[in-house]
């Protein structure tokens, strides 16, 4: 089992879950991906920290084979994402885009002798993993060349994709999954090693790590339903996470309406229905180092 350095999660386990989110958030991001390129020297190396399944790099990878090419470095703690990773965004690269995979974790302090300096270092959902955010920040700055972007992914609107009444238990069953994952997510941060608060938001955070000309913006993931058989699918996923996420935080109530929902074999089953859909927004922050 491959779990990961800080939290205990197996991202390993999770990688069909990471999979999906990468395709069904593809459309929003792509334009993200080349707003970010957009602003980069030519042929420019691009780090993907903590890259997961690498949904993002295949979008930058894109981005970098419509121009002159370049390099696109994957970093993640989990070899089996890495692996993952490695195989989609070369299959998308073009002959001038250069894929290079790197097993390593933020928190290990001779990162930068590990991977190359880059003009762009990306970073989603992985600096709230680390129990420092503002020193991991400050790491991530010192991978940039002078005048490189750092970008991180963090916070934005959660992601709703069940209707308010599912038929099965108490209404408004998604939205004490997702108060029961907030308060998993306060204990995940607090038992964190070296854990400290954050008591302000990343724009500033980004300008205490040294970077300027820092601006947040959006990207708004919308499926409206009945949605496709991908999207059915993730929601299951998604559901039987949130679910075990909050393990006895959850009435029994709760937990037997998601068994109900999440069992292919009974009626409930949320895969059969056709009022799913998937929305929120991911939120972006940058900066730029002097």
């Amino acid at each position: 089992m491959s779990v990961h350095t800080h939290d205990d999660i197996d991202w390993a386990d999770r990688l069909a879950q990471l999979r999906m989110a990468d395709s069904l958030d593809a459309g929003a991001l792509a334009p993200v991906a080349r707003r970010l390129v957009g602003r980069l020297p030519a042929r420019p190396t691009v780090l993907d920290v903590g890259c997961g399944a690498g949904g993002m790099s295949v979008l930058f990878a894109r981005e970098l084979s419509r121009a002159d090419g370049g390099t696109v470095v994957l970093l993640d703690a989990t070899p089996e994402l890495l692996a993952e990773a490695r195989r989609a965004v070369t299959g998308a690269a073009g002959g001038d885009v250069e894929v290079v995979g790197v097993h390593g974790d933020l928190a290990d302090p001779r990162l930068a002798e590990r991977v190359p300096a880059a003009d762009l270092v990306w970073a989603s959902g992985v600096v709230h993993h680390v129990g420092d955010q503002q020193a991991a920040l400050c790491a991530l700055a010192r991978l940039l060349r002078p005048r490189g972007v750092l970008a991180i992914g963090e916070g934005g609107l959660e992601m709703r994709c069940l209707p308010w009444d599912v038929g099965v238990g108490r209404p408004g069953l998604e939205h004490r999954l997702l108060a029961a994952r907030a308060e998993w997510f306060a204990g995940m941060r607090a038992g964190l090693p070296g854990s400290v608060a954050l008591p302000y938001g990343w724009p500033r955070a980004l300008r205490e790590a040294g970077l300027e000309d820092v601006e947040s913006f959006g990207a708004l993931i919308d499926h409206p339903m009945p949605g496709s058989d991908l999207l059915r699918e993730y929601v299951v996923q998604r559901v039987g996470w949130l679910a075990e996420s909050a393990g006895d935080r959850l009435d029994a109530d709760d937990r037997a309406a998601v068994a109900a929902l999440i069992d292919p074999d009974g009626p409930g089953f949320l895969a059969r229905r056709d009022d799913l859909f998937l929305f929120g927004a991911k939120a972006i922050h940058c900066g730029r180092l002097p």
